[in-house]
């Protein structure tokens, strides 16, 4: 996968920057997808590509509705979800960092590029997350976490969680002028109904039709030039 664009394209100027966390600042769905393929295996049931495309990027009660949905598991959206909770706390706790995710939130805010963090977790599970990476997101002006906020009405693919993330930056930039950092083709999809331009770095499993919305399709963040929308280029 290159990226989607030829190296000179310009993108529309913008201002403030919203990160997604699983799969993008956080190697979480490594864990989500083990996780949810040993719950399938005990009930003779496959966690497909298909299936985790759906389930990438929603709110884990709707996420875990998804999973029973589609595998047609013999359990409630509850109980999986209580199963899967207290699978993957035990590895959350030590999640690392994806790549380039750092050297870019650094230089964001070394250059008061205002940046904040939506993300479909409850607040619970993020502070799971980033128990050990607490100084790299402090940097953030704020998080939204989509599972618990309750200004957040729907979670992915919905856009509410881009515009309250939005809204919350102390100058209250248009949705225009946000440029989206994205995974999940729900969260891709959630930021163009939200009147924003979304840089994807989609999971190696996502099948390609999934990433068309995308205003740009990269490999991993170490491969993005922010000053293609503006901003600051990399040192």
């Amino acid at each position: 996968m290159r990226v989607a664009c030829p190296a000179k394209q310009i993108f529309q100027k913008v201002t403030h920057v919203i990160f997604d966390l699983d799969g993008l600042l956080l190697d979480t769905e490594s864990i989500y997808k083990k996780v949810f393929s040993d719950i399938a295996q005990r009930h003779g049931k496959v966690y497909t590509a298909e299936t985790r495309g759906k389930v990438i990027g929603t709110t884990e009660d709707v996420g875990a509705r998804i999973a029973v949905e589609e595998m047609q598991l013999p359990m409630s959206p509850e109980d999986f979800l209580k199963e899967y909770k207290a699978a993957a706390d035990k590895s959350l706790h030590t999640v690392g960092l994806m790549p380039g995710a750092e050297r870019l939130v650094r230089h964001f805010h070394t250059k008061q590029i205002p940046i904040a963090v939506a993300t479909s977790s409850g607040q619970d599970t993020y502070d799971i997350k980033v128990e050990h990476h607490k100084s790299l997101f402090s940097l953030f002006s704020h998080v939204v976490t989509g599972g618990t906020d309750p200004e957040v009405k729907s979670g992915k693919p919905s856009p509410d969680i881009f515009l309250v993330c939005a809204r919350r930056f102390k100058d209250s930039p248009k949705p225009e002028q946000c440029l989206v950092l994205e995974d999940a083709p729900n969260g891709v999809q959630a930021a163009v109904k939200a009147g924003m331009q979304v840089v994807m770095v989609p999971d190696k499993q996502i099948e390609e039709k999934a990433t068309k919305l995308a205003t740009l399709k990269l490999n991993s963040l170490e491969e993005f030039r922010p000053e293609m929308f503006g901003l600051p280029p990399l040192e």
